[in-house]
């Protein structure tokens, strides 16, 4: 019997020391993807282990280079624009071992898809040349002196500047406008018409497969120290600190990453925020203030030429109005007060769409086909209204009224403002079917919603009261969310790399924390903590971002470590979850969030706040507090005046009431179908089959009109009417809409040219209709009186086909813009966005408003108001062919 014992304990003990039993106790988070411990994250093979709260290391190796396909999909372009082929239809070839030359494609020529996929992986850094007989484009260009693509746009041979390569199997991407940068411009070959490129495909560095650590080097004495019973948050909040200090400029700004330096408007708000208000507070001013020109907050990116396409600058009020609240600086209010207003009156003429919704692009989400369609341009994308950028107007609206209200100026305004614009969030783009609101409304003529998820959007409705109580736990609980943490959206646009699209950021996953948290959903905040130090702990440093599909930071189209809002974000679950920290105009309120995994005391000693310094202890888990003392003395609130000075000791005391009875919707990372693409015959439109849909979805004026399992439709043509359609897949997930299709009668169009209403310009410029076009600029044709005719009262569809080469597509600053009057009565702005450096001869449409005109002369004149002034304020200039009207009612 003793030999059976002594041989029990002997296999027990050899077993122990061969496998180590995880306790439960141990784990914070556990899912089929990774396990989070205490003070290990693993991950696969990957290990990262914290040895102090000062010291961590990882074995991570991104699996991105052993399982990197064979079959590469890419197509050429000229000038870095996707004008090759149609959207979605791209080359492929397979990539043997011994293969290292493409066949050469001939540009613009149909491709033979490959169904078959292969079975192995392409080694790393394995060299192949990519070919290109572009002789259909040089020949059309020496006889008709312009290029005409597959959709009828014209490239002028004097616009051209090269042929490049996009795809997406690294180092090609399908960045278009950053081809050049990321050097895949090819090169004459030396054979007639044909370009070649040289490139090292599936590129890898063997030495990121040794293992990497973290010691702490910078002194960060001057800031709060933390400490708990999770080595992992201790040691990650000591490397957010550390990073953070090594993100001060030397001009005492607030860096944007490793990577990128300088001050970007919306990097530097949300991470104000987030952290850096009650973190860096004079920092953080200073940074801002960066971000001001002509007493106005600068929109310093976004696509055709930052605002008004993109128009989140006022996410600049969110980190103007924290600091105010961390600092109680009355003259920083007074500065900002004016700033933000100048900026809001601004937004209010150019932005304010009928819908009561605001007019531009996704917050932070500024990348175009990352986060729309393909065939949406510029003027498209500022036509759209989004859900994430109407919450922030909201809330700067919010903000400044409580500025007014601070400083005796009068408030109403503002507060009507928001509440209009709440009343339209929740009205226009709220799906009560799914429980959360939708990413946006896009189109022409009449706006569809997109109904898929947008994570940050969804978390600023809750955490900025767009949406109710009952919402807010609507949200939390039924918003997809996948294995590694929030996506950006869902689900994801196929044929796509990983960006916005397909990714987690970690910055956004902080603010669905905050959201998850105020919203008491134990499950949801319980993932959301996991995902941002799973992230941390095995990469070593706060990245911008990772693949939603695979957790790794590599994949990505652009990323970098020490990302400024991504460690705001792990500080930020500190001080504002596991503190509780809300900061208000007289003082902090305490609720802390604590999930049961992470029981246990949590102290926060030496927190600067105004003239005192807080040394706080939270004690237990739970979301209810059930003892709040100061100094000793059990106080009725769990807030601290902001009037304190001196030493303050706060200890909280938690109910230790788990709070995991909501649920919480885990899903599979999805794709929807690519939209289709409509071509109309008399009175038919049809498309091309998708593959795996099953049903098509056919809209009409923006209302689902039919659906149908053909790819065809009957419409009347003999009324003016725009259709769109999606394609639905076996889960019921809907595609993004095809480009609109306009049916109009040709009595009901009528073209002016703008040369018949002031001097035509003498610039060369080709691809114009007529006799030529006019110029726009701060100093030509400030004012032009349009004396135009109709045949018909109604309402009319008015835009301007245009040009303007003032700068790319994706970037800058030089977005032209003019207030239509009729009658002396504002109708709104039209927008020109750049459509390519020095590309002058690329000719495209504004965006459309909407008039009612009567029959016979209607007095309308085009203007340069004071708000009309863009980004750049000295270069606001456009050419002008032709003005439309469409009568569509």
């Amino acid at each position: 019997m003793n030999r059976i014992i002594i041989l029990l304990t002997t296999i027990v003990m050899a077993s122990c020391q061969t496998k180590k039993i995880i306790m439960p106790s141990e784990i914070l988070y556990s899912s089929d993807a990774f396990t989070l411990k205490k003070d290990e994250i693993i991950q696969g093979n990957n290990l990262s282990k914290v040895h102090s709260s000062e010291h961590i290391s990882s074995n991570y190796k991104s699996p991105a280079s052993d399982t990197y396909s064979r079959l590469v999909s890419f197509k050429f372009s000229i000038n870095e624009k996707d004008n090759e082929l149609p959207f979605g239809v791209d080359h492929q070839v397979v990539i043997g071992d011994e293969d290292h030359e493409s066949p050469i494609v001939q540009f613009g020529e149909m491709p033979v898809r490959i169904n078959e996929r292969p079975t192995t992986y392409l080694k790393p850094n394995h060299s192949y040349t990519f070919r290109v007989d572009v002789t259909p484009v040089m020949e059309q260009f020496d006889q008709k002196g312009y290029y005409e693509t597959h959709n009828g746009t014209r490239i002028a041979k004097s616009d051209f500047k090269g042929f490049y390569i996009a795809g997406g199997s690294e180092p090609l991407s399908w960045d278009f406008v950053g081809l050049s940068g990321k050097g895949l411009k090819l090169l004459p070959s030396g054979e007639n018409h044909i370009y070649t490129i040289t490139l090292n495909m599936n590129p890898y560095s063997y030495d990121q497969a040794s293992e990497a650590h973290w010691k702490k080097t910078w002194n960060t004495d001057d800031k709060p120290t933390y400490k708990s019973d999770q080595p992992i948050v201790d040691a990650l909040y000591n490397l957010s600190l550390e990073e953070a200090k090594k993100n001060i400029e030397p001009d005492s700004t607030l860096r944007t990453g490793a990577k990128w330096s300088g001050v970007w408007t919306r990097d530097i708000s949300y991470s104000i925020f987030l952290a850096f208000a009650y973190h860096e507070p004079e920092i953080a001013k200073i940074s801002l203030m960066k971000k001001v020109n002509r007493g106005r907050i600068i929109q310093d990116t976004g696509s055709g030429g930052a605002w008004p396409v993109s128009s989140d600058r006022t996410t600049w009020a969110l980190a103007a109005w924290e600091i105010y609240k961390v600092t109680g600086d009355k003259e920083w209010l007074r500065q900002t007060y004016g700033i933000i207003k100048n900026s809001l009156d601004d937004d209010y003429y150019t932005l304010a769409a009928p819908s009561g919704l605001y007019k531009g692009e996704s917050s932070f989400l500024d990348w175009r086909e990352q986060t729309y369609p393909k065939w949406m341009n510029n003027a498209d994308i500022y036509t759209s209204e989004n859900l994430g950028t109407n919450v922030v107007h909201y809330q700067a609206h919010k903000i400044l009224a409580s500025m007014a209200s601070v400083l005796g100026e009068p408030d109403e305004i503002y507060e009507q403002r928001a509440e209009s614009i709440k009343k339209a969030i929740n009205t226009q783009l709220w799906m009560p079917e799914k429980g959360y609101y939708a990413q946006f409304r896009y189109g022409r003529k009449d706006l569809v919603r997109s109904e898929r998820f947008e994570a940050l959007g969804e978390a600023l409705a809750i955490l900025f009261d767009v949406a109710d109580s009952e919402r807010d736990a609507q949200i939390i609980s039924k918003s997809p969310i996948t294995a590694y943490g929030a996506s950006c959206i869902y689900p994801q646009i196929p044929g796509i790399p990983p960006y916005h699209n397909n990714a987690v950021w970690p910055f956004v996953q902080s603010y669905w924390n905050l959201a998850a948290a105020k919203a008491g959903n134990e499950k949801a905040l319980n993932h959301g903590l996991a995902s941002i130090y799973r992230a941390g702990g095995l990469f070593i440093s706060n990245y911008e971002n990772f693949v939603a599909h695979s957790g790794d930071f590599k994949g990505t189209e652009i990323n970098s470590d020490r990302m400024l809002w991504s460690m705001a974000g792990n500080i930020a679950m500190v001080h504002r979850v596991f503190m509780g920290m809300t900061f208000g105009v007289n003082g902090i309120k305490f609720c802390p969030v604590i999930p049961r995994s992470y029981d246990g005391i949590k102290t926060l000693s030496g927190f600067k706040y105004r003239h005192a310094t807080l040394n706080i202890k939270v004690i237990g888990f739970g979301k209810n507090i059930r003892s709040f003392k100061i100094n000793g003395n059990k106080m009725t609130n769990a807030y601290v005046e902001s009037t304190v000075t001196g030493t303050i000791n706060i200890e909280i005391e938690m109910d230790n009431i788990a709070f995991d009875q909501q649920a919480f919707h885990l899903t599979q990372n999805h794709f929807t179908l690519p939209n289709p693409v409509l071509v109309r015959n008399d009175n038919e439109i049809s498309w091309l089959p998708i593959p795996n849909a099953v049903q098509y979805k056919i809209y009409r004026n923006g209302q689902e009109w039919a659906r149908t399992e053909n790819n065809n439709v009957k419409i009347n043509t003999a009324e003016p009417a725009e259709f769109s359609v999606s394609a639905i897949d076996a889960e019921g997930y809907e595609s993004f809409i095809s480009e609109p299709l306009l049916i109009a009668p040709e009595a009901s169009v009528s073209t002016f040219q703008m040369e018949r209403f002031a001097q035509k310009s003498n610039r060369m410029y080709s691809g114009h209709t007529a006799d030529g076009f006019i110029e726009i600029s701060n100093d030509l044709n400030q004012t032009i009186p349009l004396e135009v005719s109709v045949d018909d009262d109604g309402k009319y569809l008015v835009d301007f086909r245009y040009s303007n080469g003032s700068g790319p597509w994706n970037t800058d600053n030089k977005c032209a813009i003019r207030s239509l009057y009729l009658d002396d009565n504002y109708i709104g702005s039209f927008v020109f966005p750049q459509r390519g450096q020095e590309e002058w001869s690329d000719w495209g449409f504004s965006n459309a408003l909407v008039l009612n005109l009567k029959k016979g002369n209607n007095h309308l004149h085009l203007k340069f108001e004071l708000w009309n002034n863009n980004m750049n304020v000295g270069i606001n200039r456009a050419m002008l062919d032709y003005v439309r009207f469409i009568r569509v009612e």
